[in-house]
């Protein structure tokens, strides 16, 4: 009977620690990659973030490096650490960083970034121009 108590009593204070916020626990800055759709459309590279809940202006910033487009940017925590309570959130906030590798190196001025409804639309103009895709004859051996 004691062993099954202190099971239950064991088990009672492990769930009763994952609802309870450590003060003392040190932050971990998150760091994650947002969901993305990347397609070819005609010439153009264009890629979709799922960005909810930032400042476009303030949180993101889009870079080109070489054959790689870079989007980097922060999702901040506006929520009122008082009013949290218990709560339950799947929300990741902090850091994010997301890398396209390109065809090829592109300028700057070929990159277009706009900001809607949550979603981060980036199109990298005419990185396909010139890239048709060669067909290759299968051989089998006789």
């Amino acid at each position: 009977m004691t062993t099954t108590l202190n099971r239950t009593l064991l088990a009672d204070a492990w769930l009763r620690d994952l609802w309870t916020p450590r003060a003392t626990a040190p932050q971990r800055p998150q760091s994650s990659s947002p969901a993305a759709d990347v397609y070819r459309d005609g010439e153009d590279l264009v890629a979709r973030l799922d960005l909810p809940g930032i400042d476009p202006a303030q949180d993101v910033t889009v870079e080109v490096e070489g054959r790689k487009l870079v989007v980097t940017g922060e999702r901040k925590d506006q929520r009122d650490a008082e009013a949290e309570g218990r709560r339950v959130s799947e929300v990741r906030f902090g850091a994010f960083r997301r890398v396209v590798t390109l065809p090829r190196s592109v300028d700057g001025d070929a990159v277009t970034a706009s900001y809607d409804a949550g979603v981060l639309t980036v199109t990298v103009a005419g990185v396909f121009a010139g890239t048709t895709p060669q067909r290759i004859e299968v051989t089998t051996a006789a």
